[in-house]
């Protein structure tokens, strides 16, 4: 054999001796027969291995499993371990003398070999499972295993692996079933193993030579084995281990979505219906509460609200309660058992932007917590996300428009069965304009495509609340309950009085204002604000309702001027981080105006501002830092900002006088439960106002009725649009029976009066057929109206995709033929006409004499504009002359030749 094959037989032979942990006594004779007997077997199985490692070495062949994989060889490489442990051994056994200090010498050599070589180990105590019985039986002569107590059987393995293996012995043991002195003995093996072989060595100085023979037993060959087999299966495994590659960003990405899909499946795998003991939700929900909100216990009517035999049943339900009642927790709730419970996804339908961002700052950390998206519905595509990235059910909070573009969107997917649970707040803005006729929409197709799609509505200001559970087929709940009392007053002049429903005209006098007023005071604070603001603040919050965005910024100047230094002095740092973070938000560029008041704790909260800015804002305000908000009406809609006392500026938002709706909405904003004992509201109006104010206070609640049919283009056509494109309902009878499960079918007998709801549908499909969005067709065999079937056109499409008004479609798709034509880029002028709003026409009340000198100004290249659109100067110089035009085109509606050349206005 060459010098390779005889050094592998050499270390297979080395392999094959026996390590004898048990020592026995032979005689003579039996010894010397067994030496013979075993030196001829070791020389035929060397023989056998040599030529097995040639014919391996000559013929490669592909393994399959780990014992294959390795074939006879207890190693990788030649520097294996393996090979490393027997040229110790071997080096060590050939002494002629041997002590125990030596042994010692060895075995820590032994270990720091095997410690270089960085390899993960199984179990040790795996390495010397033994049956000890069945070792007693096999042994002829056994002796007793000297265990030497006190010694530290494991300095020479890591400690990392030492805890590993004693915590996978104590968990496999720890039932019992074993006792604690065979625990101990087996934890203690690998040191008493390596003791025994350090003995046999001193008693048996014959067996040092490699080749010499030795006694061979059946139990000593197994355990052999078994070392030799374990040993195996860890290089394996760390042979095939790959490491992935990640960056760190990643990984912790990872990490993180796995521990919130955890934490999502721990929440709900207790019980589909029923998952703890908050109404149903684990009690993790009912800390989360204590914790990010401070609620710990729920009012009665919460409870009784949530435990109602409807709500059980999951059916339809509204509820009204009084501003600051708690109706949104109850809602919270509710959405959280479907979530966590039923596993669907929910829509929260909001009336502003404003509130909808408030919502989603303050479920975010439920949704993180217990494993849900809180999203807003407003993608880049205003698309549903597909089912592959929704590996959690979504919280989807949105306002009305972007929920009936969501609701669209699970219809044409066909998953509106996904959305287990809508919930509409400020429920009474279905009678609201055209953002009551979309409402009413959304709410009609869920209830039509989708049976098992629960429905809950909430206001504090419904009157006709019988209408509404006939639309939503719903149960309803009130209550009166309010947690802080809420005291009304009306401001006079320097007169205050109190609002008195026994009273004769619904008030009484309370008191007057006393404030020394300076002359300037009185002329630049008519209404005396200074004064019962002052009342107030800092100790306390305020807000004050202005009429229109631009009155909240002047009435916020206004007051600081006259407020003291000493208002200054009040939170003085913290009202510099303020004004810091608000110049981040806006590149060092800071509104003058809150430069001027956040000082003071002054600021005003409009549509005007960011999102960052409200969000920080309205922190400050919550957190104490700012005591007084000069606000718009949408405050009043949901914000949860309330105030010690509200102050309602003048009896008007904008133009329009308040509504009873309204005025209660904003006035619900003072008392802040746990903080105040009492709310206060002032309603400040003049002399000339006296009598509507006074109806105001004591006329029941506004009725909320249908905008649907008044909103023509923005309701029933777009409904109409919408039904056929999505296939809901494609003909006149199908369309028809859809309108009559609506809130309008349902208010029918009271908002028609000249005409049916089936003329109505007929001559709304009639327009929308003339206009090109539908295209109509007979059913063959059949002369019934109400048989014929509609398709939408591409021009139909578009405008219902693209959610474009359907009174300018036509319009719009005619100027942007046009443009294809022949777009004009010799200057903006043709693409900003392109892109003006139609609805800003209306708003439009020109001065003719102005705009044609304008006109004369324009470039040829300008002019050219016009002249492609149909403006033609004769026209504007008749309009600017006041001559009278007549109305009529023989290609185009009259109204849409005025309505093109006042656009044109805007440009």
């Amino acid at each position: 054999m060459d010098e390779d094959d005889s050094r592998i037989c050499r270390r297979v032979a080395v392999r094959k001796r026996v390590r004898p942990s048990i020592r026995v006594t032979l005689t003579d004779a039996e010894l010397q027969r067994s030496n013979e007997e075993e030196e001829e077997e070791k020389e035929e199985e060397e023989v056998a291995e040599c030529r097995r490692r040639k014919t391996v070495g000559v013929q490669p062949v592909e393994y399959d499993s780990e014992e294959d994989m390795f074939g006879d060889y207890d190693s990788f490489a030649e520097n294996s371990l393996l090979a490393q442990v027997d040229d110790l051994e071997q080096k060590y056994m050939q002494l002629p003398e041997h002590t125990k200090q030596t042994t010692d010498f060895a075995t820590e050599d032994l270990s720091s070999e095997i410690n270089e070589n960085e390899l993960s180990i199984p179990t040790v105590g795996s390495f010397t499972e033994l049956n000890t019985e069945e070792h007693t039986k096999e042994q002829s002569a056994p002796e007793e295993v000297r265990v030497e107590h006190g010694t530290d059987i494991s300095y020479d393995v890591p400690s990392s692996q030492v805890l590993y293996f004693e915590n996978l012995q104590n968990s496999s043991n720890g039932s019992g079933g074993q006792s604690n002195k065979e625990r101990d003995l087996n934890s203690s093996s690998y040191g008493t193993r390596t003791e025994q072989l350090a003995l046999d060595h001193i008693e048996h100085p014959q067996r040092n030579d490699a080749f010499s023979p030795k006694v061979r037993t059946s139990s000593d060959t197994n355990r052999r084995r078994s070392v030799r087999d374990h040993l195996k299966s860890a290089m394996t495994g760390n042979a095939k281990a790959q490491t992935p590659v990640f960056s760190r960003s990643k990984q912790l990405k990872e990490t993180l979505l796995s521990e919130e899909m955890n934490v999502a499946k721990k929440a709900i795998e207790a019980s589909l219906d029923d998952v703890g003991p908050f109404y149903s939700l684990p009690s993790k929900v009912r800390d989360l509460y204590a914790q990010f909100k401070g609620i710990e216990k729920l009012y009665e009517w919460q409870h009784t609200c949530l435990t109602l035999n409807s709500v059980q049943e999951r059916k339809n339900l509204i509820y009204s309660l009084p501003t600051s009642g708690g109706k949104t927790l109850v809602a919270e709730i509710l959405m959280l058992q479907e979530l966590l419970c039923r596993r669907n996804d929910v829509l929260m339908i909001l009336p502003y932007v404003a509130i909808v961002q408030e919502k989603i700052t303050g479920l975010s950390s439920f949704g993180i917590e217990l494993g849900f998206f809180v999203e807003e519905y407003a993608g880049s595509k205003g698309r549903f996300p597909p089912i592959k990235r929704r590996e959690k059910k979504s919280l989807y909070v949105a306002t009305i428009e972007k929920a009936h573009s969501l609701v669209n969107s699970l219809i044409e997917t066909g998953r509106i069965s996904s959305l287990g649970l809508v919930v509409v707040d400020e429920l009474h803005m279905i009678g609201e304009g055209s953002r009551g006729a979309t409402l009413e929409m959304t709410l009609a197709k869920i209830l039509y495509t989708s049976k098992t799609t629960q429905i809950i509505g909430m206001s504090a200001t419904l009157n006709n609340v019988e209408d509404l559970q006939e639309f939503l087929q719903a149960e309803y709940y009130t209550n009166q309950f309010r947690p802080v009392e809420l005291k009304e007053y009306l401001k006079l002049n320097d007169s205050i009085y109190e609002v008195d429903s026994k009273a004769e005209k619904g008030m009484t006098f309370s008191r007057l204002l006393n404030y020394k007023y300076s002359d300037t005071l009185k002329k630049m604070d008519p209404d005396h604000l200074v004064a019962l603001v002052t009342e107030v603040i800092p100790k306390y919050s305020c807000l004050v309702f202005c009429p229109t965005k631009k009155n909240c910024e002047n009435v916020a100047e206004m007051i600081c001027k006259f407020l003291s230094k000493e208002y200054l002095k009040h939170k003085e740092k913290e009202k510099e981080d303020v004004i810091e973070n608000l110049k981040n938000m806006s590149s060092g560029k800071l509104c003058p105006v809150l430069k001027r008041t956040v000082p003071f704790g002054v600021a005003y909260h409009h549509s005007g501002l960011t999102s960052e800015e409200r969000r920080l804002l309205e922190e400050a305000y919550s957190s104490g830092v700012l005591c007084l908000f000069t606000c718009t009406s949408t405050l009043a809609a949901g914000v949860n900002l309330p105030a010690r006392r509200v102050i309602l500026r003048a009896p008007y938002v904008a133009k329009e006088f308040l509504k009873r709706n309204q005025y209660k909405q904003m006035i619900g904003r003072a008392g802040r439960a746990g903080i105040d004992t009492v709310g206060e509201s002032i309603l400040i109006f003049q002399e000339k106002d006296k009598q509507q104010v006074l109806e105001l206070i004591n006329r029941p609640l506004e009725n909320c009725y249908s905008h649907l049919v008044q909103e023509f283009t923005k309701g029933i056509q777009t409904l109409f649009l919408s039904l056929i494109g999505l296939k809901i309902a494609t003909n006149l009878g199908d369309i028809h029976d859809f309108m009559n499960g609506t809130f309008f079918g349902v208010q029918q007998n009271v908002l028609l009066k000249d005409k049916s709801l089936w003329e109505i549908t007929v001559e709304s499909l009639s327009y929308l057929t003339e206009k090109g969005l539908l295209q109509k067709e007979m059913v063959p065999g059949s002369e019934e109206e109400h048989q014929c079937n509609f398709h939408i056109t591409k021009l139909g499409r578009a405008s219902f995709k693209g959610t474009i008004d359907l009174a300018y479609c036509d319009i719009l798709y005619r100027d942007l033929k046009k443009g294809l034509e022949g777009l004009v880029l010799e200057s903006f002028l043709h693409l900003i006409y392109l892109t003006t709003p139609y609805d800003l026409v209306p708003q439009c009340d020109p001065d003719w004499m102005v705009y044609f000198r304008q006109f004369n100004q324009l470039s040829p290249a300008e002019q050219n504009v016009a002249s492609r659109l149909g403006i033609s100067e004769s026209f504007i110089g008749k309009k600017a002359s006041g001559q009278a035009i007549k109305k009529g085109c023989h290609d185009k509606p009259p109204q849409t030749v005025q309505l093109k050349n006042t656009n044109v206005l805007r440009v």
